[in-house]
């Protein structure tokens, strides 16, 4: 493929294409990553202003208790996790690099909740600092997609990707193919019809005829047998440890047992009450 034409093209057709985190330095974009794990962009975007009013740098954040933090995070999802790294880092940032979020891939590892996804994004956006290629769940479906590379994990897509692509186009690279993903290239139903690559794209005859692409479909079963030993231990857990049964509330129990009330005929009377049988009343 060529790969500067595949660039050009989609520059042309995307070129708002940028990092979607809102933030205004470093320390605020690497939050904002950490917290972007399994939630989109927008939910995050919607949190950080609440949380960098009330801890604006790695000083205040560092201070926060787990239990306000986890509140106002809360609903991005696995709250708890995200915030006992959030402080983590906060605190290492704090002791180990002067308060000032490093420039590093090598120390930014150090950090809590950091990987090289969440790294190449500080380094790139918030630095500017080509040191790899941000790869997600768009970029590693769409380079598959494309033909870039049949890596399995993250990992071997960014190295696939960093010897197919100049160093200087590695930043805006990913952001560009996180705009195609979301905008064009969806991960079901793509509309290649209207898709600016698609005369570059291997995968766009199988789509355009109602297929999909055999190496996606390989994909997908490995994500699916992948996937079957946590499907397994939860149904293994779940019968193991059942559900317990709500049962009727006690005193309806108990009026079951007592059986219904009986009513009193209106002609019953009380011994020693009313005319003895036979005689006439007065």
């Amino acid at each position: 493929m060529d790969v500067r034409l595949l660039i050009s093209r989609l520059r042309e057709a995307y070129p708002d294409a940028a990092c979607a985190l809102e933030h205004e330095n470093p320390f605020q974009l690497l939050v904002a990553t950490i917290l972007s794990a399994q939630c989109t962009d927008a939910r995050v975007n919607m949190v950080t202003p609440g949380l960098f009013a009330r801890f604006p740098d790695a000083a205040a954040m560092s201070r926060a208790s787990q239990g306000e933090l986890e509140e106002i995070i809360r609903s991005t999802g696995f709250y708890r996790n995200k915030a006992k790294a959030i402080r983590a880092a906060s605190e290492r940032i704090m002791e180990t690099f002067g308060g000032t979020v490093p420039r590093s891939m090598e120390e930014l590892l150090t950090l809590a909740g950091v990987a090289r996804k969440t790294a190449n994004v500080v380094l790139g956006v918030g630095y500017g600092l080509s040191e790899g290629v941000v790869v997600d769940t768009h970029v590693q479906r769409i380079s598959r997609r494309l033909g870039l590379s049949r890596g399995k994990t993250p990992e071997q897509v960014e190295r696939d990707l960093m010897a197919l692509l100049p160093q200087e186009d590695w930043i805006d690279f990913a952001h560009l193919l996180i705009f195609h993903g979301r905008r064009t290239c969806a991960a079901r139903g793509p509309i290649c019809a209207d898709c600016p690559v698609v005369d570059l794209c291997p995968s766009g005859p199988y789509f355009l005829g109602g297929q999909t692409p055999p190496w996606e479909r390989r994909a997908r079963a490995a994500k699916g047998k992948a996937a079957a030993p946590r499907r397994k231990a939860a149904a293994a857990s779940k019968k193991k440890h059942p559900a317990k049964k709500k049962g009727p509330a006690k005193r309806n129990v108990a009026a079951r047992r007592k059986g219904p009330a009986k009513r009193k005929s209106p002609a019953a009377a009380k011994p020693g009450r009313g005319p003895a049988r036979g005689r006439k009343a007065r």
